[in-house]
């Protein structure tokens, strides 16, 4: 991370942190461990943030977005000059579970040989951090943005909206009808977490949800 000029670190639930291992294999980073954030749960590290990317080897179904690593970094970049970005690196055995993908909005995919595609947690994280190092001093990076400079809707705003709206999709008795009865929560979030939606506009839907449950309410005496 030093090497490329991050310096911002969260972790989940470590097995042993702070460790002297750690800070020994920092090599004169140890910086970037005493900064170190630690945190109960993937939802709790990106509550802050406006955009994040996830990694991942394993092919995902058509509804996610997903770039390659070196225009995944570019976007990361540039959204990141907005508000808070962050990209979510899985455990090393198990990577991220499909309820932490659902907390992304872009899935980053590493090109390699696809008879043995899988890298370690360390070549990602470098992998990642060179093309994010790249993107930062690139000519297209000082380029005006074209969205508005309204902040984007971070992780912590979007759980907010998610649960208005399934409060509201219950009371307007809305329901899932597929077989399976599980799925259509999980695509509307796909289905927003793909818009990337600022402050204002999850605002907005926000109100809009409220005065539909107002409209529902019965009136009172007069």
């Amino acid at each position: 991370m030093k090497n490329m000029a991050l310096s911002e670190l969260v972790l989940v639930r470590p097995k042993a942190f702070p460790h002297p291992e750690a800070t020994a294999r920092a090599s004169g980073a140890d910086d970037v461990l005493h900064r170190t954030k630690v945190v109960d749960s993937v939802t709790d590290a990106v509550a802050d943030c406006g955009y994040v990317a996830a990694t991942t080897s394993r092919p995902r179904d058509q509804n996610f977005r997903a770039l390659d690593l070196h225009d995944a970094a570019a976007r990361i970049f540039e959204m990141g000059a907005r508000g808070p970005a962050a990209v979510l690196f899985g455990a090393e055995r198990t990577g991220l579970t499909n309820e932490e993908l659902a907390l992304a909005h872009l899935l980053i995919r590493i090109p390699a040989n696809p008879e043995y595609p899988s890298l370690n947690l360390a070549m990602a994280v470098q992998l990642l951090a060179y093309e994010l190092f790249g993107a930062a001093g690139s000519p297209a990076s000082a380029r005006p943005l074209s969205e508005p400079t309204v902040p984007p809707a971070t992780g912590e705003d979007m759980e907010r909206f998610y649960l208005h709206l399934a409060q509201v999709m219950e009371e307007i008795d809305f329901r899932d009808r597929t077989q399976a009865g599980t799925a259509l929560m999980t695509r509307i979030r796909r289905l927003f977490q793909r818009c990337e939606m600022d402050q204002n506009e999850v605002n907005i839907l926000r109100g809009i949800l409220t005065s539909v449950q107002s409209k529902r309410r019965p009136a009172g005496p007069r």
